[in-house]
């Protein structure tokens, strides 16, 4: 029989926030580690968010991958940022993608090679 960890209150995991700081944690903003940021004094949550983020991932992922509710993620994620320890862009629109054309001249290009 496997022991599960205490359950921890929303509140308690951060720190009594109620709110992320700054601009606002979209489900599909796109975070990332930053390398080499310090590490010192993060708890295991804000550990686990991070290490979830050594690869890009949408906010919505890093909830699921964490075990975390999205508000209590949002709340840990602003604090990091603030620290600059993870980075946070919005995930590219369809009007920033490459035209098609330049897609298929890249892919002739490469078959040409």
């Amino acid at each position: 029989m496997s022991e599960e960890p205490p359950l921890l209150r929303p509140y308690t995991l951060t720190r009594g926030r109620t709110r992320p700081t700054g601009p606002e944690f979209e489900l599909m903003t796109i975070i990332r580690a930053v390398p080499g940021a310090s590490l010192a004094g993060l708890t295991p949550e804000e550990l686990r968010i991070v290490r979830a983020g050594t690869t890009p991932s949408s906010v919505a992922d890093v909830a699921s991958d964490v075990g975390l509710s999205l508000n209590v993620v949002r709340i840990l994620l602003s604090g990091l940022r603030d620290r600059n320890i993870i980075t946070a862009r919005p995930q590219a629109t369809v009007a920033q993608l490459p035209e098609e054309r330049i897609l298929r001249e890249v892919i002739q290009g490469l078959r040409a090679l």
